[in-house]
């Protein structure tokens, strides 16, 4: 935990207050928190702060903010990502928070197991989120979209995020254009399932405006191959 979100509610007043369990716990056992002492808080959605411990009780710690922080900025990309295992989906979403992405789409696809749809941890996305806002020190939460149909999205939804500065890739293992490195500008990655995207999926995506790049002839896995893409195409 690099920063403490807090909600804009616990923000209103001069003195501003910690009371969730698990930053309490988080701050007492592991940072050892003592009055005098300075954290990194960020307002959910807003601005970033260093402050000062005014108290440390069992039930809440007060602070004061002393000077606003620089949030750190957004990757200009949009992740569409065919919807994993449940494990994998809390790791990935973390991962991807992290790293700063603008939007996630969680996508339904051939080789999607339909089981994947009734986890609970898509009800408990926003703790994944928070954890992995407060792992990269930011407080704007990336947005988060679900679509169940694949033909529809790719057809009416993914044309709408393309454009000449905004070019969409596909992950595919098969074609001879290599993903780019170092782009100047923003972009959509869509990353297939397990075994991949079939061929008419393939094809309906290239049909609507994505170009199918590879990756080199090894076959990552959806939770490292995330990190792999996005360290590549920002890399300067």
């Amino acid at each position: 935990m690099n920063i403490v979100l807090l909600d804009p509610r616990q923000t209103e007043s001069p003195i501003w207050t910690i009371s969730a369990k698990r930053q309490l716990e988080h701050l007492r056992t592991h940072v050892n928190v003592q009055v005098g002492d300075t954290l990194k808080v960020g307002i959910r959605e807003g601005k970033r702060y260093l402050t000062e411990v005014l108290s440390v009780t069992e039930q809440q710690i007060q602070l004061q903010p002393i000077h606003e922080e620089t949030v750190p900025k957004k990757l200009p990309v949009t992740l569409i990502v065919a919807m994993p295992r449940p494990k994998v989906l809390r790791r990935l979403v973390m991962d991807s928070v992290t790293i700063g992405v603008e939007k996630i789409i969680l996508l339904h696809s051939y080789r999607v197991d339909k089981s994947y749809w009734q986890t609970p941890f898509l009800q408990q996305l926003n703790q994944y989120i928070d954890l992995g806002l407060e792992q990269a020190g930011d407080t704007i939460a990336p947005k988060i979209e679900v679509y169940k149909r694949f033909k529809p999205f790719v057809e009416d939804i993914l044309p709408t995020l393309i454009r000449a500065d905004c070019p969409a890739y596909v992950a595919h293992p098969y074609v001879e254009m290599k993903m780019p490195a170092g782009i100047q500008q923003g972009c959509t990655v869509v990353i297939g399932p397990e075994g991949g995207f079939i061929p008419y999926e393939i094809d309906l995506l290239i049909k609507n405006g994505c170009q199918a790049v590879s990756l080199g002839n090894r076959i990552i896995r959806t939770e490292t191959v995330i990190p792999y893409v996005l360290g590549r195409l920002f890399s300067h």
